[in-house]
């Protein structure tokens, strides 16, 4: 009896036809499907685990449901899943387990990055003893799976507290309820964490993101081995790349639009002993009255935020980019050490240099690639899904 009853609930499970073109992405590895490719759906609760079937009827895997995404599938598995919380605590004990050999010089560090974990819709930070958990998508909110996701994270990793960061817009994209961001266990929001020997203050309920910027932890020790003397680091936020720089440049100023961001900088820099000046302004505008005034650096530091949130924005982010960069390299001294960075998915490897080399040419400057960097190892790249690759950081040597 127990069996007929399991063979009922399988069969009872929601399911989708895709068509030809939403097979093959799936076919490709990749876990996204659109809802333009769904050709046939059963009545699908928000959320649901359901089958996927593609134009002939032949199952194809399972994934998680959204119906207010127009990302309508996100395949969890290219087999059957009994049981879908025991199935992401298993995926989370495997990225704890991934990390555990790659990560080092640091407390502070990403756990679980979506897709790139085959966890479509969970992201996860540790910083010391505080971590962090956003959850983007309807079946990640499913109350089971949350549970699932704390108790796991409870029981390997033993933090003092777990917070949630909450994007409004996101949830209300997903049709979700409205939550604030707050404490999901434990009784700790707050800490001091390490990057590469620096020290940081970190406040789970405050700051953008998940708090801090842990993609470009192993980019700030290596602009670091470069930087030297008389520094500008732009978009600073809480002081990443200008408290690293700060460890060998002889003059480090930091910039960044953000008083609330330039007052942590400022605790950051009293926490490691390191003197820095600290300007809010425009860094657009900076740059330019900086320029006119013929001040002249030797490491310049450009980390903005991503100018290209959509395709339709890539044509503008190219231009704010190639601005941010000729200026910059009108202000290096020959010999000069310039770190830019894009974290805009829309604009390509092949764009960015391009961009990059326009700048220098206008600027009559020479450029040398010393590194071309993305994100930390504790951001992985899964290879056929390009949205996992969308930070570059580029050290340059500009010379007349």
């Amino acid at each position: 009896m127990p069996k007929n009853r399991a063979a009922s609930a399988k069969l009872a499970e929601p399911s989708v036809k895709l068509s030809a073109r939403g097979t093959a992405r799936l076919l490709a590895r990749h876990p996204w499907v659109y809802r333009s490719d769904i050709v046939g759906a059963d009545d699908i609760p928000p959320g649901a685990l359901v089958r996927v079937h593609d134009p002939r009827g032949k199952f194809v895997g399972t994934a998680l449901y959204s119906s207010s995404s127009q990302i309508a599938i996100r395949m969890i598995s290219h087999g059957s899943v009994a049981d879908l919380p025991a199935l992401i605590a298993e995926r989370i004990r495997a990225a704890i387990a991934y990390r555990k050999d790659l990560v080092a010089n640091t407390d502070a560090y990403r756990i679980v990055f979506s897709e790139a974990d085959f966890l479509p819709g969970l992201i996860v930070d540790r910083y010391n003893d505080v971590f962090t958990v956003q959850i983007l998508t309807q079946a990640m909110d499913a109350a089971p799976v949350r549970e699932a996701i704390v108790q796991t994270l409870c029981g390997e990793q033993k933090p003092a507290g777990i917070v949630e960061r909450v994007d409004p817009r996101i949830r209300e994209l997903e049709q979700l309820p409205p939550r604030p961001s707050g404490l999901l266990y434990g009784d700790k929001s707050s800490t001091i964490i390490n990057m590469n020997g620096v020290r940081f203050h970190y406040d789970g309920l405050e700051g953008q993101k998940t708090g801090a910027f842990l993609d470009q932890r192993e980019n700030y020790a290596a602009a670091a081995q470069y930087a030297h003397g008389e520094a500008l680091d732009t978009f600073c936020y809480q002081g990443g790349f200008a408290l690293h720089l700060a460890a060998t440049c002889s003059n480090v100023v930091g910039v960044d639009s953000s008083r609330p961001a330039l007052e942590v900088a400022e605790k950051n820099a009293a926490l490691n002993g390191r003197e820095t000046e600290w300007v809010e302004g425009n860094a657009f505008d900076l740059l330019r009255d900086y320029a006119a005034a013929n001040r002249r650096y030797d490491t310049i530091v450009l980390d903005p935020p991503a100018f290209a949130k959509t395709k339709r924005d890539l044509d503008k982010a190219l231009g704010g980019y190639k601005e941010l960069n000729l200026r910059a390299m009108k202000m290096l001294r020959p010999g000069g050490i310039l770190v830019t960075c894009s974290c805009s998915f829309h604009v390509s490897p092949a764009e960015f240099l391009k961009v990059v080399a326009s700048a220098a040419q206008d600027a009559h400057k020479s450029l040398r690639v010393l590194e071309q960097r993305g994100a930390a190892k504790d951001h992985p790249i899964l290879l056929n899904v390009p949205e996992t690759s969308y930070l570059q950081c580029l050290i340059l040597i500009v010379s007349d």
